[in-house]
């Protein structure tokens, strides 16, 4: 039996173990990005929101990205191209004073949607997969997962660092004409949600409003095969050392110091410095 069985190679360079097949993604198009939202009404519980309408100052204790909704869709007589939807879930905890000094900590989420315009050229082939779960004879393969394959739309992979809050106050309804939510409390995935203690509610006539600034970085991506140079995996020669000491200040000491830590990273040649092309086309 031969070693290999591509014949896409010509002078026996598919024998050389020197070389290898992988399968991996493509990226075909990317941009980055900076996006401010500003006054984005937050999902509160019942007593978050009866916090709020007793509260006199508030602000924000921290912030973190709790998931991220993509949904990739061809854009009309423009062929190759594709809107990619994303929907930013942040999870947020405040602090809220009530009566001059009574602290309350609440928690809410708030969402956030952007649009991007990418190339993601064009794909003709469906795709399908083995699903070592479902590798039995008897086993009746799942119509999703192993029937239908995969579609010809590429796969969009957004990067986001941490959000900056800008601002957080509270705002009254006819005091802001422009903020509306992209959704309903009803529409916050369960798995969200159920990050927050008690059940979210839409935001009242009294509400927490954040503005809020993200990074992104944003990528369309497609299947592909490709040969490489490779060389086989050998064991590492390093050894696992662990040294126990009594004295953890020594430990402390021998530790390098994290200078990375204290001075950002400047930008990587050859980066990718394209604006993103948004929703105009």
């Amino acid at each position: 039996m031969p070693d290999n069985r591509n014949g896409c190679c010509s002078g026996g360079i598919g024998n050389s173990r020197d070389l290898a097949y992988i399968d991996t993604y493509r990226i075909l198009d990317s941009c980055r990005d900076k996006d401010c939202f500003e006054d984005v009404p937050v999902f509160l519980t019942d007593y978050g929101r009866d916090v709020v309408e007793h509260s006199s100052n508030v602000r924000t204790c921290s912030a973190s990205i709790a998931a991220t909704n993509i949904t990739v869709n061809p854009v009309p007589f423009n062929r190759g191209f594709y809107q990619v939807d994303i929907r930013i879930y942040v999870r947020m905890t405040f602090e809220c004073c009530v009566c001059m000094s009574n602290r309350q900590i609440i928690e809410g989420i708030a969402v956030c949607d952007k649009k991007v315009v990418l190339f993601g050229s064009e794909g003709n082939v469906s795709i399908f997969r083995s699903n070592p779960d479902e590798d039995s004879f008897c086993t009746v393969p799942e119509l999703a997962n192993n029937c239908c394959g995969s579609t010809n739309l590429p796969v969009a992979v957004v990067e986001l660092a941490e959000p900056v809050i800008l601002t957080t106050r509270i705002l009254e309804r006819q005091q802001c004409s422009c903020c509306c939510c992209c959704c309903s409390a009803s529409e916050v995935p369960g798995h969200i949600s159920g990050r927050v203690a008690g059940d979210l509610t839409d935001p009242g006539d009294r509400f927490l409003a954040v503005s809020i600034g993200f990074f992104s970085v944003t990528r369309i991506e497609r299947p592909e095969q490709y040969l490489i140079s490779a060389t086989e995996y050998s064991v590492p020669e390093k050894e696992c050392e662990y040294v126990e000491s009594d004295d953890p200040c020594s430990v402390f000491r021998a530790m390098e110091f994290p200078i990375n830590e204290f001075s950002p990273p400047g930008l990587q040649k050859g980066s990718n410095n394209s604006p993103c092309r948004k929703n105009d086309r």
